[in-house]
């Protein structure tokens, strides 16, 4: 069983990664999207999105990063790719999912779902331009509007030279609404020559344990799951393995929390800061009823001096408090 973490723009970034690999269960994660439009980017472009390639291309906990780009045209994705690989990341992504309608417009991420022979051509070009032990990756959907071409764009990523694929078990038009239509990766699964990777609407073990039946994946990819619940990738891989685990408890993750919030404060600019934990508490509280208790008393406060000091007292044992 291997397990990936999934790039999510604007929530999974290295800050996020950096705290959920040293919890453990994660084998892999691929960053968020760097985007290509009609230009050669300067290394500090990759840097700051993937700093993680100014350590060997791995977390701080050791954990390998592939970099993941996203754009339309195969000739600037190459040279991106080409300076990307120099930069020595664990490996190079290709973004073929996005949803979102503003990179859609422009014919990025999903959009290109409907030209499987774009998405070889990029496949084809960025797969020349990076070393040959360099792995190559894509992520999909089922597709645009429907998945009747969901077949067709996994060739497509395949024969273009693909090392490996995540197939995300929805369309774009289906968004992030549950179910997770893990029939269809079985589909793929069957129709591919190269490893695939199973994603979305993984929540629990047992969802876990499902999609890896209903699939027949062994590699699978989690994002929000493991954002609510920073140990499931552990638990996962106990159940998988037949052993018993115990539950990531809020007193040990409390401390992640506080590093979460060290690096944002030093890492980010202020304006981003004081959000950040809210953001995260904010997914967190669906499963501790600690984070609950600390989202209420951050969700209107905005000074990180304020935020600073609320969480200095928890490590400190005294009772939550409003600021």
């Amino acid at each position: 069983m291997t397990i990936l973490l999934a790039p999510m723009e604007g929530l999974l970034d290295f800050v996020l990664r950096d705290v959920l690999t040293r919890v453990g269960g994660i084998d892999r994660c691929v960053s968020e999207f760097i985007r290509i439009t009609d230009q050669l980017l300067p290394e500090r472009v990759f840097t700051r999105i993937v700093p993680e390639l100014l350590s060997g291309g791995r977390t701080l906990a050791g954990v390998p990063v592939r970099a993941q780009l996203l754009g339309s045209d195969p000739v600037c994705l190459a040279e991106n790719a080409g300076r990307l690989a120099g930069l020595g990341p664990a490996g190079i992504d290709l973004n073929f999912g996005c949803p979102a309608n503003v990179v859609n417009r422009h014919g990025g991420g999903a959009a290109l779902l409907k030209e499987p022979e774009t998405i070889h051509a990029i496949v084809t070009a960025v797969r020349r331009a990076v070393p040959a032990h360099m792995p190559v990756s894509a992520k999909m959907r089922l597709g645009y509007l429907d998945d009747s071409r969901a077949v067709e764009c996994a060739l497509a990523i395949a024969s273009g030279g693909a090392d490996e694929m995540v197939v995300h078990a929805r369309t774009k038009a289906q968004a992030y609404r549950p179910p997770g239509y893990w029939e269809r990766i079985a589909d793929i699964r069957a129709a591919v020559n190269i490893p695939v990777v199973a994603n979305g609407e993984i929540w629990t073990v047992d969802d876990a344990r499902r999609c890896r039946e209903v699939s027949g994946c062994d590699m699978l990819m989690i994002g929000r799951g493991a954002v609510v619940d920073p140990g499931l990738g552990l638990a996962i891989k106990a159940a998988s393995n037949n052993t018993a685990t115990d539950a990531v408890t809020w007193a040990q993750l409390l401390p992640l929390v506080i590093d979460f919030w060290h690096i944002v404060t030093t890492r980010l600019d202020n304006k981003a800061q004081a959000g950040r934990p809210k953001q995260w508490l904010n997914f967190l509280r669906r499963r501790f009823p600690e984070a609950e208790v600390a989202y209420q008393a951050l969700k209107t406060i905005n000074s990180p001096a304020v935020v600073d000091e609320w969480l200095k007292r928890q490590t400190q044992g005294l009772q939550p408090a409003q600021p």
